[in-house]
Order: structure tokens, then C-alpha cells, then sequence
């Protein structure tokens, strides 16, 4: 934690000796610039995936903030995705932290998305499975804000969504709360759904039209499954705290596909 703070401690005191409070301030602000440089170069020398990790929490810190006040559902969500991907010691205080730095007005979002989509090289995969997380802590306290809506699709511009491709994503991301997501403390697991809406969550979740072909549904269940395989998601970069969270994503699309078939007979 120290390393956080480290350049604002030096900066405070090497101003308070200069200049007195004033010099003080100014030098807590100047080290704490210098922090926020030593943390980009931190995440550079670690990698793909800790920027994944770091970007994943500080614009879920963002999105969270959007709405005027980050709501106790928001950081219990957070909080849990960490328990999930089993972040401990310095790696959860590194995304505790991420979090607080995404809640400030001054937090660099474009700069940081537009580095995070060059760290996983483009990957539709990986940064739809991003976006997908984002969603999750939108939906935490069970709707979707306005200002929350308008800064997602800032973000998914920013990683080449299209405001069409977004809809599909919170149309998703839907399905899933209302009860597809079997995660502990995601949405509403256990929740028994009348069978017209689990089935209209099963066509929302494989992206496809209900009136569609059997031959369409399938290649949709196909596609979907492609989007999300772990281990073609781990092979483009996925870091391994975040398997779990794919394979999760990976059992919804085949209960929907699971549920489709039954409606339909399909062999």
C-alpha cells in the first residue's frame, strides 16, 4: 500500500520543508502525479494481464461513480467479483484500489481503454467479455441509470462497439439477472421463472430472433459459445483469476441453448 502513496509522502514533505503548507500541497499534488506515472509503468512491466485486472476495476469504479453515488450493491458486487477471481493480499488491495482511482473525477478513461484495447491486441473476445463484466456492476442494484447508459456507450465506443452491438450486450446481460446466472451473488440464481420469459431470456442470451430457423438458432448457439470458450478466451489473453467468470458465462449460453431445444424437439 505504501507504494501507492509513496511519491506524495516525499512530495509533501520536501514541500512543507521548502515552502510551508502551501509548498506542502503543492508537493502532495505534484507526488501524487508522480504515483499515477509509477502505476501506469507498473502495469506496463507486468503485462497484458494485469492491465486487464487494473482496467476491468477502476471503469467498473467509473461506471459505479457515473450515477452521482456508488451504491452499497455496486461495491458488494465489486467485492465479490474479487472473491470470485480469489485476488488476495497486494492483488486484491491493487483492485480495491483500481476501484477508488476509476470513482475520481479525474480519472483518464479514454486513455486508459484505448491502452487496455491495445494491450489485448483488438481481441472482439476479450473486450466484449470486459464490456460484459462492466454490465454486471451496472445492473448491480437491479437497473440501469441514464448516466450510467451514456458512459457505457462512451466505452463501448472507445472499444469499437456500436451502440446496436451494445443493446445486444445489455440485452445479455439482462437474461442473465433474471436467473440464466448461476453465480452466488450475481442477479437472481434459484429464481424460477415462468417458462415464456426463461425462454425469451434463452433467445436474448444466444442473440437471435425467436422466430428464427433451427438451423439459425444453432449457429447462434454456436457463435455464442465461440465468443465465450475459456479456453479460447485464456489462449487470447483472459487472465486465469477470471476463468471461472467465463466458464459461468459459457453454462448460461448452453442452458439457453439447452432450453431452446427442448421447446423446439431439436435433436
Amino acid at each position: 500500500m505504501l507504494a501507492h502513496i509513496k511519491g506524495k509522502l516525499i512530495g509533501f514533505f520536501f514541500g512543507l520543508l521548502i515552502g510551508n503548507i502551501p509548498g506542502a500541497l503543492l508537493g502532495l499534488w505534484l507526488g501524487h502525479l508522480v504515483d499515477k506515472k509509477l502505476a501506469n509503468a507498473w502495469l506496463f512491466n507486468k503485462g497484458a494481464q494485469a492491465e486487464f485486472l487494473y482496467t476491468t476495476f477502476a471503469t467498473m469504479g467509473h461506471v459505479a461513480k457515473s450515477s452521482g453515488q456508488v451504491s452499497s450493491e455496486e461495491i458488494r458486487l465489486a467485492e465479490q467479483l474479487m472473491t470470485q477471481m480469489r485476488l488476495q493480499g497486494e492483488q486484491r488491495a491493487q483492485a480495491q484500489n483500481a476501484f477508488r482511482e476509476g470513482k475520481s473525477a479525474d480519472f483518464p478513461l479514454t486513455e486508459t481503454l484505448r491502452r487496455f484495447r491495445t494491450r489485448v491486441k483488438d481481441s472482439r473476445n476479450l473486450l466484449r467479455f470486459f464490456m460484459e463484466v462492466q454490465l454486471q456492476l451496472a445492473f448491480a442494484d437491479g437497473e440501469l441509470h441514464p448516466e450510467e447508459r451514456r458512459l457505457l456507450l462512451t466505452i463501448a465506443g472507445e472499444l469499437g462497439f456500436s451502440e446496436v452491438e451494445l443493446e445486444q450486450l445489455l440485452a445479455f446481460a439482462e437474461a442473465q439477472l433474471h436467473g440464466f446466472h448461476q453465480g452466488q451473488g450475481h442477479g437472481s440464481a434459484g429464481h424460477t421463472q415462468p417458462p415464456a420469459e426463461r425462454l425469451r431470456d434463452a433467445y436474448r442470451i444466444l442473440e437471435v430472433e425467436e422466430g428464427a430457423d433451427d438451423s439459425t438458432v444453432k449457429r447462434a448457439y454456436r457463435r455464442q459459445m465461440s465468443k465465450h470458450h475459456p479456453d479460447k478466451l485464456a489462449a487470447q489473453g483472459l487472465p486465469k483469476e477470471m476463468m471461472d467468470m467465463a466458464k459461468e458465462k459459457a453454462q448460461d449460453i448452453q442452458q439457453a441453448w439447452e432450453t431452446i431445444k427442448a421447446v423446439r424437439k431439436i435433436r
